[in-house]
């Protein structure tokens, strides 16, 4: 029973007017895709634009690159060199020192010229060699005499995207850091400097930080290696700098960052990259997943509740702004706080909570239709739709006392008609007869109640309540016009029955003025719109009075006097007689219609 009773009020629930419901619903939709990695290349791509409209925020001072390039190798030969090479470039170091020396460039094979070469990285006390694995995960470490001498020793581990950008880097494998983080600590050593650096995390074999790219690598100063060593480069220029040796020659290490892409640029700068946002505590941080579920259900739910109860055209407006809002709202937190806010599934969280507002809203108005289009004009159901929060509360439609113009019409002797037709003739014929009638009714305002067998029940000022006499007469009149209009069309009708050789038609229209309880009708399998009340019975009861009119009357419609009251300026009439109405003392006059009067000029 508690089960069904939770179920019976989430399909209440649902069925109630929420406005934000719909947003709920796509955030929920985002939060799953995201799971499943729907958004990681368009979050990807959202990085990459970030970067390449933010102002580059320049690469640190501190930092230099000496680069085996392509003139290096044209005038050393081939790559690999022989180790003297890079003793030579140590000792051309020696009369402006740098601050911490790291080599991208693994020296795994014993050499000769080793000894020379760790006598070289002992004398200068801060270089840091690198350390790799192999493809079986082998670990690679630098010949023994080279990891003596070095100061420290990080790893090289790249790991791109997907799309093969470089916009993370492991600061640790298990204890052993990367060659950034290495650098600086020998660099935080020697020079005495406070700097806050990360820490291996003994839960987490891996930790990776997001890279936050200063600019375009070739804005960071980069030395020649050969010119370095011959001497052709003034060795201050790298005096106290964090300097790193790597190749950059085309197709030896290429690296793809978000503004380096097409050419690629060279790994070695991504440890010049880390290097920078470490010095400067500007890595790039991301929210926490939790945060971004708080997100998604805040856009949803916000993008839900502006787009509720607008014009089509007013939430394609705010449809087009709200995803560049985000944007520039993720654009502001890039640049002022190096924050990597999410783009696409809150974009898509956006566009998911205005589809579902369109769609719950089709919905509603499917709902809607489905209880008032066969009852009503096009045109008048469209009224409803757009007016529907005057008639409905949580979702459902309120019953109403208002005040209502009702109509019966029903054929003359039907039954014996009825006898004398085969099934499906009677019922081809009945329809032709109900169309036309309905299509009258409908044409001014009118709404179907129900047929009933051959009788109309319509109703005219529902399902809006009509609070000013005005209306209520607007109302009452154009149920006169709707009757005398079906009196021409049956006309034209009968003409047609006489050609076919069908029976013709006569018929009797009771109508009255009053009040009546409006609303839906049924059980949860059927609903129908329909009114309630005395004014109905005596509408009923006035059309079975229409037999007793004469022959010699014009139109076969019966109406009390408060109706004939709101018409009589308009339609001529005569008194037809009185009857004693439940609840009330006096006699109620009836009148017959015998026309429009002619139309007063001056």
């Amino acid at each position: 029973m508690v089960v069904k009773s939770w179920i019976q009020r989430f399909q209440n629930y649902l069925a109630g007017n929420h406005p934000r419901f719909p947003g709920v619903v796509a955030a929920a939709v985002a939060m799953g895709m995201s799971q499943l990695g729907y958004w990681e290349q368009l979050e990807q791509l959202g990085y990459n634009a970030l970067f390449k409209i933010r102002p580059p925020i320049g690469w640190d001072e501190r930092i230099a690159v000496i680069a085996i390039d392509q003139a290096s190798l044209q005038e050393y030969g081939q790559f690999p060199w022989r180790r003297d090479r890079y003793t030579q470039l140590l000792q051309a170091l020696k009369k402006s020192p740098p601050a911490a020396i790291g080599f991208d460039i693994l020296f795994v094979a014993p050499s000769p010229l080793d000894a020379a070469m760790a006598k070289a990285i002992a004398s200068k006390g801060n270089v840091v060699l690198s350390v790799a694995w192999d493809a079986e995960g082998k670990l690679l470490p630098p010949v023994p005499v080279l990891d003596k001498a070095a100061a420290n020793v990080g790893h090289i581990l790249h790991d791109p995207d997907k799309d093969g950008i470089s916009r993370q880097a492991t600061v640790f494998v298990e204890s052993l850091p990367a060659l950034a983080p290495a650098m600086l600590d020998v660099y935080k050593t020697r020079a005495g400097v406070q700097l806050a650096l990360p820490k291996p995390d003994a839960g987490e074999k891996m930790p990776k930080v997001w890279i936050n790219w200063p600019g375009t690598t070739q804005a960071l100063p980069t030395y020649s290696f050969a010119d370095i060593v011959e001497g052709r480069v003034d060795a201050s220029v790298l005096a106290n700098k964090l300097v790193l040796i790597g190749p950059t020659a085309i197709g030896m290490d290429p690296l793809r960052s978000p503004l380096n892409q097409d050419p690629p640029t060279a790994g070695v700068y991504l440890h010049a990259a880390l290097i920078d946002n470490l010095l400067n505590n500007r890595l790039l941080q991301r929210t926490p997943e939790w945060a971004d579920i708080l997100l998604l259900l805040v856009i949803g739910a916000g993008t839900s509740w502006l787009l509720f109860n607008r014009q089509l055209k007013d939430r394609i407006v705010i449809g087009l702004i709200l995803p560049p809002t985000w944007f520039a709202i993720a654009l502001t937190a890039f640049i002022g706080g190096n924050q990597w806010l999410p783009i696409a599934a809150p974009i898509s969280t956006i566009l998911l909570a205005g589809l579902g507002v369109q769609l719950r809203e089709q919905y509603e108005k499917q709902q809607l239709m489905n209880l008032f289009a066969q009852h009503v004009a096009p045109e008048m159901a469209e009224v409803i739709w757009e007016r529907k929060e005057e008639i409905f509360e949580n979702g459902e439609l309120e019953a109403q006392e208002l005040t209502a113009t009702v109509l019966f019409m029903d054929i003359r002797g039907f039954t014996t008609i009825s006898e004398t037709l085969a099934p499906r003739e009677l019922l081809t014929w009945l329809n032709l007869y109900l169309d036309a009638m309905a299509s009258c009714i409908m044409e001014h305002g009118g709404i179907i109640d129900k047929y009933i067998g051959d009788a109309i029940m319509a109703v005219f000022g529902i399902p809006f309540p009509q609070a000013q006499e005005e209306h209520v007469k607007r109302d009452a009149t154009a149920a006169i016009t709707a009757s005398l209009a079906m009196h021409e069309r049956l006309q034209v009708l009968n003409e047609r029955f006489q050609e076919e050789n069908r029976p013709l038609i006569r018929f009797g229209i009771g109508i009255h003025t009053g009040p009546v309880i409006a609303g839906t009708i049924g059980g949860a399998q059927r609903l129908s719109y329909s009114v309630l009340g005395d004014t109905v019975n005596v509408a009923a009861r006035l059309e079975a009075m229409t037999k007793n009119l004469t022959s010699d009357n014009p139109y076969q419609i019966l109406l009390t006097d408060r109706t004939f009251g709101y018409v009589s300026d308009l339609y001529a009439g005569q008194e037809f007689g009185a009857i004693q109405l439940r609840g009330k003392e006096t006699e109620t006059m009836v009148y017959s219609i015998l026309g429009k009067l002619p139309v007063k000029t001056d």
